[in-house]
């Protein structure tokens, strides 16, 4: 995809960040054509020092006072924060911390419900109101690393004040960039880093006699088979890995989205060969004769907790789901495999910050977001998340990897961060939307192919669909 097709500079939104400009005009009656007035000796030299150094004297005294004597603004400023998955117990240190150096800014954080949000965002933001009164809208809020094409209407770009493009491009990874830079405006700023890694239960492993990390996809090959464990019926009773059906895949389109990366597709060319290649390699874990997975097995996470499959490839934070259902489950995560003699790879799925273009507050909003990406409120926002929950978001900062870089749960997505790219196919984004309509026509070429469809047939039908959808969102193929 073209992002910079995304938000074209016709759509850029107006901008407003309350510093006016002045403009001092020449006065229309002034002769620049006229000689220079000729000043003869006399008193009125003297006079004409004399009244300059008064002069001089009466605004040293003016700009002495302005800096030394002058009360800074009390304006007070409301700000309404709309965040989806961290509670107030988390954003409340932090706020409190930032109005204590400004107690004219107050920020009130609200953990949004997930579902219809997007929706609810867009919806709110446009609003003009009624005649019981003003409608709340949110001037900062949440949104994921693939929805800038729905959301472009409402979302003001990053003032160069606030965050030049160097120090944006010196912070944070490549991928932010990539995700969020359209034409010469940065339109968020990122508090994590995430995408999907392989999680393998190591009990599982030892029991099948396996002592290697698997790294490629040859490696997944060879020892899928020793991990399933069959009945004399031929039924699962353990998977080596949950792959290839839709049904019962969590996160199957973003696996899917992340073999046609490495197989060299995009979403936009799915009749073609390397897409039917990624749809073949997904497809070959659940077809017969070897059946690794079934459509009979519980959904990929639970049968993870039950232990009744020994890999997923998911985001991190499903690890915590995983921890909490089964904390004395025996796992390890690692980066995603890759194709043999080909670079690491992995598929992003991250949140970002972002402003409101209709927040009468613009300019304040950024600073305080400005605030949360700092090294030492980064740190302790993940020490307070990591007080909660076994871990917190990873960091968005390159300068903080080295913090998380042997994490056991976390050491995958640092080692991956400069390496993931994006697709808006991410499962649970739940934005109803283009990442869910693209899902839905995967979910449909998948089951076809099920039935017996070729390959590059049900992508080809899914291509019709998926084209619509860019048009859609004015996304250039």
């Amino acid at each position: 995809m073209d992002d910079d097709k995304i938000i074209s500079k016709e759509n850029q939104p107006e901008v407003n960040y309350q510093e006016e400009v002045v403009v001092e005009e020449a006065p229309q009656d002034m002769n620049f054509d006229l000689p220079p007035p000729v000043y003869q000796e006399s008193n009125n030299r003297n006079i004409f020092i004399i009244g300059g150094a008064v002069l001089f004297l009466i605004l040293f005294i003016v700009i002495v006072r302005a800096i030394f004597f002058s009360k800074p603004s009390n304006k007070a400023v409301n700000l309404i924060y709309w965040g989806l998955w961290e509670d107030k117990e988390v954003m409340e240190p932090l706020i409190a911390a930032y109005q204590q150096k400004y107690p004219n800014v107050k920020i009130n954080y609200q953990k949004m419900n997930p579902q219809s949000y997007r929706e609810k965002l867009v919806s709110r933001s446009i609003s003009v109101g009624n005649s019981q009164g003003r409608i709340e809208k949110p001037d900062i809020f949440r949104f994921h690393n693939t929805w800038l094409p729905e959301i472009k209407d409402i979302i003001a770009p990053l003032p160069p004040t606030v965050m030049s493009g160097e120090e944006f491009d010196k912070t944070f990874y490549p991928i932010h960039k990539k995700d969020l830079k359209v034409g010469n405006y940065y339109y968020g700023l990122p508090l994590e880093i995430d995408g999907l890694v392989l999680v393998y239960n190591e009990s599982l492993f030892k029991k099948a006699g396996i002592s290697t990390v698997p790294t490629t996809w040859d490696d997944i090959t060879q020892i899928v088979p020793k991990l399933t464990v069959k009945d004399l019926s031929g039924g699962l009773i353990t998977s080596g890995i949950a792959m290839g059906t839709a049904s019962n895949v969590d996160h199957f389109s973003d696996i899917f989205g992340l073999l046609l990366l490495q197989n060299g597709g995009s979403l936009n060319k799915l009749d073609q060969d390397e897409a039917a290649g990624a749809l073949e390699i997904y497809r070959k874990f659940s077809e017969p004769p070897q059946g690794y997975w079934t459509e009979e097995m519980p959904g990929s996470t639970t049968a993870f907790v039950q232990e009744k499959v020994a890999i997923i490839i998911v985001p991190s934070w499903e690890v915590l789901a995983i921890k909490a259902a089964n904390p004395d489950i025996d796992i390890k995560v690692v980066p995603v495999p890759v194709v043999p003699g080909t670079p690491l790879i992995s598929l992003a799925s991250y949140w970002v910050e972002g402003v409101s273009r209709f927040s009468s507050n613009q300019l304040v909003a950024w600073k305080f977001l400005k605030f949360l990406t700092e090294k030492e409120n980064m740190t302790k926002m993940y020490e307070i998340q990591s007080k909660i929950r076994p871990f917190g978001e990873p960091y968005s900062r390159v300068d903080l990897a080295p913090l998380l870089a042997q994490d056991p749960y976390l050491g995958a997505v640092i080692k991956q961060a400069n390496n993931f790219v994006s697709l808006p196919i991410i499962s649970r984004t739940m934005d109803n939307g283009l990442n869910d309509e693209i899902i839905k026509y995967m979910e449909n070429a998948i089951n076809s192919t099920i039935l017996g469809v070729s390959y590059k047939e049900a992508l080809t039908e899914a291509k019709k669909g998926i084209d619509q959808v860019f048009t859609k969102y004015n996304i250039s193929n």
